[in-house]
Parts: C-alpha cells; structure tokens; sequence
C-alpha cells in the first residue's frame, strides 16, 4: 500500500519564521556532514580499490559512507518525531510547515533523508554478501553498489530539500548564505552521479558520441534544476565548480599516501593511492546555461528555451571537452596536476600507449552523428525536465 501524503497548510511568514530557528541549526549541520561523509567516503573508496583492493568490509572509507547514513538517516528521523511527538510552540510550528506520511509529520527532505539512510545501510550486507558469492571485484556498477548509489542520493537529495525549505521560509537577508549549502549539496549530488556516468564517458571514449549522450542525460537536469529552485544568476556555474574542485582534490590529495596492492593479480606496481580521472569541463556547459537563464521566458516558450540551452550545453561541450581530452592523452598531461599517468594496479595494458590512444564506442561515422542526435535530443529533454523540477522546487515550503 503506498503511504498517503499530506502538506499541512502553512501560515503567514510572520507565523513561520519562528519555526526556523532551534533545531534547524543543527539538522542543516548534521545533513551538511553526512553529504560531505558520503562523497569523501566514496572517493576514497574508489581510490581504495584501485590501489590495495577490498581487504576488508570494515576499511576507512566504508566507515565514512555509511557515517553519511548514520548522521543523515539520524538527523532525519530525529527531525520527524520532534515534529510529530514534540510539544509546545515550536513543534505546533514546525508542523505547520510538515509535510505527513504515514501518521509522521516533517519536513520531506527529512523522508526523503531517512529513506536514503536505510537504503544506505541495507545495502552494506547485501555488498558483502555479494563480494563473497561473486568474488572480490572492483566494479562499480553491481546490484548493491546501485542501491548503495540510490541511498546516498536520497541522502543528498533530502538534505538539498531541508536548505531549499529553510531558504524559501528565511528572510531575504538570510538566504545569501542559504544559496551556498544549495550549491554545496548540488555539488555533492553531481559528483556522485558522474561516477557510474564516468564508467561510459571516460577519456578513451570522448572522441565518440557515448559519453556525451550519457552526460547530456543527466547532467543538464541536475545542473538546471538547482538552478531555477535558486533563482541566482550564477548557480548552475557553482554547483560544476563545486563538483571540479572535488574531483581535483581526490586527485591531488590521494597520491599523497603510500600504500601497497594487496589483493592480486596486480598487473602495475602502485606506491601510493589512485585517484580517478581529471575531472569533467562541466563548469563551461554551466555557464553557458547560466547565461541563457539570464534571458526572460514565458511558460509557453519553456520547451523553447529547453532546445536553445540544450543545443548550448551539447556544443559547448563538445567544443571544450573534444580538444582537452586529446591533451590529456599527451605526454604533457602525464604529471600530478592532471593525472593521466596513475593507473590501478589490476589494469592489464595491452600495450604502454594503449590508455593513450582513443577507443571510440562507434564503428562508423553514420554511427556517430546518430549517437550525436541522440546527446542532442536526450540534453533537450534534460534541460526541459530540470527547469520544470526546479520551478517546482523554488515554490517548496514544506
């Protein structure tokens, strides 16, 4: 049976704002840290398969995900039985502005959090049960690895609904600061798609139409439904920064740290942790929606704009990632700065130039352009899809 959800009615700003303040201060903080757990935990995990292999189920960076589960999923719960068990003022407040499932009241961020967090933590024996059917792999894309992914989401995705209620219900002189949790947990929420995206646009690829029909997927939505739930010019160009400049620490940091394989056959000798690739140009089709964003529209011009900013991010891309990728392949690249010299140690090359050279995913050139009217159909239908889901999250109250 599926739950029955009601939005309770909210009062006048002058009656909500009080509802506000207390315990919003440390549940914003509590989700703000369980984000930040779920991404460093899952980089490093990475990087921790990459360099020793899963020794344990019990190694650092598992314990810093599921951290994320245990202070996102906690703040959540904890946020719903005060606003529904709670007495006094401030819970007959809260509950004006809850949302009710089940018989609980709360914000839906914080349902959205608490289901994310058991998921999360569902899947840690599902993992291990699965690496011990299935062997020892180092595959991204597995069952539990997908449910894993979907709780961490919804963990992100809760926490970004709890700071966009908090700011539509701030005052305006509150919500500057407000707006950089908003792209903060934008950030999050998109490096943590572009990792299983990253299993098909890696550099090998990016002279072909598979990783940019991938990205123009997913990307455009994330990026434009923060966006408009903002309202800030300059939004959809933070949340790219905020994903390069993760994805540019776990690449500088990690090789820091000594380490050693241990789980065989290692194919390459590693000294030191491996990071995952350069990060993604992401921060050019940003701003390129950024500046078409600037531009008034009309609802009935919506799809309009969608095949105008998707035809702008597809291009922009394309014209910015198509010659970086063929730097990346150089011997220029191959330095701590972009990386292109760290590989895991069970990689097998073929040859010692084979991780320089492109593989495209298409066998002929009418295979490309078809692949490539795909990106294109597929970044309208996202741009289009994150406008109308952040119209509906800028109007979030609740």
């Amino acid at each position: 049976m599926s739950p029955q959800i009601q939005l309770d009615s909210p009062q006048s700003p002058a009656e909500r704002s009080p509802t506000l303040t207390g315990p919003i201060a440390w549940e914003i903080g509590c989700l703000m840290a369980a984000i930040t757990c779920t991404l460093v935990g899952v980089y490093w995990d990475l990087a921790w398969h990459r360099s020793i292999g899963r020794d344990s189920f019990w190694t650092p960076a598992h314990v810093a995900i599921y951290l994320g589960a245990v202070f996102g999923g906690g703040a959540a719960a904890a946020s719903i039985l005060l606003t529904t068990f709670a007495r006094g003022p401030l819970a007959q407040g809260r509950r004006r502005v809850a949302a009710r499932i089940w018989g609980f009241r709360g914000p839906l961020g914080s349902f959205v959090c608490a289901w994310g967090g058991i998921a999360m933590l569902t899947s840690a024996p599902f993992d291990n049960w699965w690496h011990n059917a299935y062997g020892l792999d180092v595959k991204v894309v597995s069952p539990p690895h997908i449910l894993l992914l979907l709780g961490i989401v919804a963990v992100e995705g809760g926490a970004l609904l709890a700071v966009l209620q908090v700011r539509a219900n701030a005052p305006e002189p509150a919500r500057a600061g407000l707006d950089w949790l908003v792209f903060y947990a934008g950030g999050i929420i998109l490096s943590n798609v572009m990792i299983p995206l990253l299993q098909y646009a890696g550099r090998p690829v990016l002279h072909s139409a598979q990783p940019y029909a991938v990205l123009s997927a997913g990307v455009p939505l994330i990026l434009l439904g923060i966006g408009t739930a903002s309202g800030r010019r300059w939004a959809c160009t933070a949340v790219a920064a905020i994903y390069m400049l993760g994805g540019l620490a776990q690449l500088w940091i990690f090789p820091l740290f000594p380490t050693d394989p241990k789980l065989g056959p290692v194919y390459n000798r590693v000294t030191h942790f491996i990071p995952i690739d350069f990060p993604l140009l992401l921060v050019a089709p940003a701003l390129a929606l950024d500046i078409l964003r600037a531009r008034r529209s009309t609802p009935r011009h919506r799809w309009l704009q969608a095949a105008i900013g998707g035809t702008a991010f597809l291009t922009v891309l394309v014209v910015v990632e198509w010659p970086f990728a063929s730097f990346l392949m150089l011997p220029a690249a191959r330095n701590w700065f972009f990386g292109t010299h760290y590989f895991p140690y069970q990689f097998a090359l073929p040859d010692p130039e084979w991780p320089f050279r492109f593989h495209p995913a298409e066998n002929s050139l009418p295979e490309f352009w078809m692949g490539m009217a795909l990106a294109l159909c597929l970044a309208i239908l996202s741009v289009g899809t994150g406008m109308a889901i952040g119209g509906r999250l800028a109007r979030l109250r609740r």
